[in-house]
């Protein structure tokens, strides 16, 4: 066996070793590929679905591309990650231009390659080792990135093609313009879109953790909430593969049942929320701006509530938009409570509507469904954890106990 041979098996060996520790360390690679791409579209970081598309897309990408790397020897066919595709069709129905995906596509290779010679540094056993598996890495990444590009723009100008000119283009359109706060003839507005724009507006985002949600999941949800409030059918634009937008008209704050057990007809593992009724062409994009707010924060606790409003969430949205500060707020104000075990989740229920009903404890094992001298046990190991009563600093107790219910762990 040659030298040659010896350094191309040796390139395949640093290679594996390389892609294995760059998997190990993923969630941070990812964190700085989506913090790179926030800098490219505006909006990204404000807008959970898209973002949650736009990282899911890098995750696969980067997945694909270690697979690819550890079988340089063998190089296995090209696939594009769905991810990659979902994301691509997601642009195109949100109005943005094709050259995000390609400048977003490229953002990322820098930062991941940037990442790979880091490691490539610390695994090579020598500079001419070095020399080659960064030679043979660039080859592949390259290799990689255009032809995944060339087939998600293809698909970027597929789907482009399948909207333009269509009913749902020209409610995106308006859709778009109305979020953008452009100067419509409502009028107009309202026939284009068949929804009375002159009416109270309360603006719903649903969405799944299911990568592949039933047809129609999403729209059958919508319709189920617009028929627990008495509100006539919908006006839906899909957000992404995952996330549906929808606005109810109303001639004044909606009524009907509390929705907080769920509603009758809701798919299952959709979620929702409902932003706050507001009048008008500007309480529809302000409602949306809301419940877009809040959705942000639910969908960091996949165990939270299936269903929840703006009205519930308005105060932990405010305070949870520095999530970091938030954090360190909730765990500095509750100290060992916050931690997560079953017995402390049952404690912070207990001590948040324990509070919620001032303090009397009748109430809240009323709402708890439980014994007086269970709640009063409770609140007593809470504020032992605490170390010291709830009521001295009620407010900040009450506040970190919601954003922990809220945020999760």
């Amino acid at each position: 066996m040659g030298r040659g041979t010896l350094i191309v098996v040796s390139t395949f060996d640093v290679l594996t070793e390389i892609a294995d520790r760059i998997e190990a360390d993923l969630d941070s690679v990812i964190a700085e590929m989506d913090h790179d791409m926030r800098e490219i579209v505006s909006g990204y970081g404000a807008d959970a679905s898209f973002a949650a598309e736009a990282s899911a897309s890098n995750r696969a990408n980067i997945r694909r591309y270690l697979t690819v790397a550890r079988r340089a020897a063998d190089p296995p066919p090209l696939h594009v990650p769905p991810e990659a595709f979902d994301f691509a069709r997601t642009v195109v129905r949100r109005g943005i231009e094709s050259d995000v995906v390609y400048q977003g596509y490229r953002k990322g290779q820098q930062t991941f390659w940037r990442r790979w010679m880091r490691v490539a540094e610390d695994v090579a056993r020598s500079g001419d080792e070095l020399a080659e598996v960064l030679n043979v890495s660039l080859d592949l990444l390259f290799g990689y990135v255009d032809a995944v590009l060339g087939r998600v723009i293809t698909e970027v100008e597929r789907e482009r093609e399948q909207v333009r000119g269509g009913a749902l283009a020209r409610r995106a359109e308006a859709i778009r313009l109305l979020l953008d706060g452009a100067p419509l003839d409502v009028a107009t507005a309202s026939r284009r879109l068949d929804h009375d724009l002159r009416r109270h507006q309360t603006a719903l985002v649903l969405w799944t953790d299911v990568a592949e949600p039933q047809y129609g999941a999403l729209e059958r949800t919508a319709l189920a909430v617009a028929r627990a409030v008495d509100a006539r059918s919908p006006l839906t634009l899909a957000a992404s593969s995952t996330v549906l937008w929808a606005w109810l008209a109303s001639d004044g704050p909606l009524t009907g049942p509390d929705l907080g057990g769920g509603v009758p007809g809701a798919e299952p593992h959709v979620r929702v929320a409902i932003g706050p009724t507001l009048a008008g062409a500007s309480g529809f994009r302000r409602s949306h701006e809301a419940v877009v707010a809040i959705q942000g924060l639910l969908a960091r606790n996949p165990e939270g509530a299936p269903i929840a409003t703006y009205d519930e969430l308005e105060i932990a949205s405010l305070a949870a938009q520095d999530e970091q500060r938030a954090g360190e707020f909730v765990a500095r104000t509750l100290g060992p409570l916050a931690e997560e075990t079953p017995s402390n989740a049952r404690l912070r229920e207990t001590l948040r509507v324990f509070l919620e009903e001032a303090e009397n404890a009748p109430r809240t094992a009323a709402r708890l469904h439980t014994h007086r001298n269970t709640i009063l046990q409770r609140v007593a190991r809470a504020t032992e954890l605490l170390g010291h009563p709830p009521r001295e600093r009620r407010l900040a107790v009450a506040l970190a106990l919601e954003l922990r219910r809220r945020l999760g762990a």
